[in-house]
C-alpha cells in the first residue's frame, strides 16, 4: 500500500485543485473481474489471433465469429459490477470538475455514476454499422447469433469499439488532450502506460504544470516521469483519496 505521506500529499493536491483529469486503464476494470482483451483469449478463443477478433479485416472475413466474440465479452461485462475505484471517481466528480478519460470499453464508469466521460476506445455496449457508423440499439443487438443488417444502409452492425488498425475519434482525442493540458491535477489509474496516444496525456498535463499522480500496483513506463506513484489497488487507494478530499472541505 502507498505510504501515508504520499497519500497525504495526493489528498492535498486534489483538495486544492479546481479541475482534475483522470486517465483509467484495464487495471481498474480488472478489479471488477473484467479480464483484459488478451486475458479473455482463453479456451475456445485462445486459438485466434487478436487481429482476427478485433479488426475491420477480421470482421469482413468472418463477421459471425467476431460478433460472437463480442457478444460473449459483452455478456461477461454485464455480469460484473463497478468496484470501489469506480464509485470513488464518481464521487470525486461531485466534488471537483472532473474529466474522466478511459481506455476501457465496459461502461463501468458510467454505471458507477461518473459523468463527463471520454471513452478513447469506444464502448462494448454500443453498436454501429460498418459502412457509415449509423447507431444501432443495444436492445436490438442482444441475443443474436450473427450481426444484423443496418436498417438505414444495409451494412453489417458491429460493436462501437476501436479495432486494430483504426483511428481513435479525433474529436474525443482532442477533448482528452485539452483536458490534460488544462487540469490542475492528473490522476493516472490502472494503465500500463504502453498504449498510445493515451500514454502521452500525462506528459501534456505535466508540461502544462499540473501535478501528476499514478495509482498502480506495478511500476510502469510512466512512473519515473510523474510526481507521485501510489503503489496499490485502485479500489483501496482512490476511496482513501476521495475521503481525504471530503474531510478537508
Amino acid at each position: 500500500m502507498a505510504a501515508p505521506d504520499a497519500i497525504g500529499q495526493a489528498i492535498e493536491w486534489l483538495a486544492a485543485a479546481r479541475s482534475v483529469t483522470v486517465l483509467t486503464g484495464a487495471g481498474v476494470s480488472k478489479e471488477s473481474g473484467v479480464p483484459t482483451f488478451r486475458d479473455a483469449q482463453s479456451g475456445l478463443w485462445g486459438q485466434y489471433d487478436p487481429e482476427t477478433l478485433a479488426s475491420p479485416e477480421g470482421f469482413r472475413r468472418n463477421p459471425t465469429l467476431v460478433w460472437q466474440w463480442y457478444a460473449w465479452r459483452s455478456e461477461m461485462v454485464e455480469q460484473v459490477a463497478p468496484n470501489p475505484a469506480h464509485f470513488a471517481l464518481a464521487r470525486l466528480g461531485e466534488l471537483k470538475a472532473v474529466t474522466l478519460v478511459t481506455q476501457n470499453v465496459d461502461g463501468l464508469h458510467e454505471r458507477a455514476g461518473s459523468r463527463n466521460i471520454l471513452e478513447l476506445h469506444g464502448n462494448i455496449r454500443r453498436y454501429k454499422c460498418l459502412s457509415h457508423g449509423h447507431p444501432f440499439l443495444l436492445e436490438d443487438a442482444r441475443g443474436r447469433e450473427e450481426p444484423p443488417a443496418c436498417p438505414q444502409c444495409g451494412s453489417l452492425i458491429r460493436p462501437d469499439v476501436v479495432w486494430f488498425g483504426e483511428m481513435l475519434s479525433p474529436s474525443i482525442l482532442k477533448q482528452a488532450a485539452e483536458a490534460a493540458r488544462t487540469c490542475d491535477v492528473m490522476l493516472v489509474v490502472g494503465t500500463s502506460g504502453l498504449v498510445q496516444p493515451a500514454a502521452s496525456l500525462p506528459f501534456y498535463a505535466a508540461e502544462a504544470g499540473a501535478r501528476t499522480i499514478e495509482v498502480n500496483p506495478e511500476v510502469t513506463p510512466l512512473t519515473r516521469y510523474l510526481d507521485l506513484h501510489l503503489n496499490g489497488a485502485a479500489g483501496a487507494i482512490l476511496p482513501a483519496l476521495v475521503a481525504g478530499v471530503e474531510e478537508g472541505r
